[in-house]
């Protein structure tokens, strides 16, 4: 078995990633909504909390009942439990990452985790 997974994604509604990597420790999806179009859906979460990155566009996430306008290069974090639901503007698109990991695991990152040669 490869020591990595590589794959590319297109324009999709929405791509999961943790079966198309192999991934052990986080779910990670690419989406895209287009111009006025909403995640159909409120949720939160148990025990993961989610990291959105905006690759392109802009729009809005409402996070228990605050509006938070959002534009290409923001990040978000999540908490678990916070209800949340996300639309693209009126006029534009929005294309984003969300990144699910489980709240307070990160043990060790960069270089407390690195190991050199």
């Amino acid at each position: 078995m490869s020591s990595y997974s590589k794959i590319s994604v297109g324009n999709e509604a929405r791509t999961e990633l943790h079966d198309k990597l192999g991934l052990s420790g986080a779910e990670i999806s690419v989406n895209n909504l287009p111009a006025g179009a909403c995640v159909p859906f409120v949720h939160a979460h148990k025990q993961n909390e989610e990291i959105y990155y905006v690759l392109c566009g802009s729009g809005k996430a409402v996070i228990d009942g605050d509006t938070v306008e959002l534009k290409a290069g923001d990040f978000v974090r999540i908490a678990p439990a916070a209800k949340r639901q996300f639309f693209a503007a009126a006029d534009e698109g929005i294309g984003y990452l969300c990144i699910q990991v489980r709240e307070n695991s990160l043990d060790a990152y960069t270089a407390d985790d690195a190991v050199i040669g």
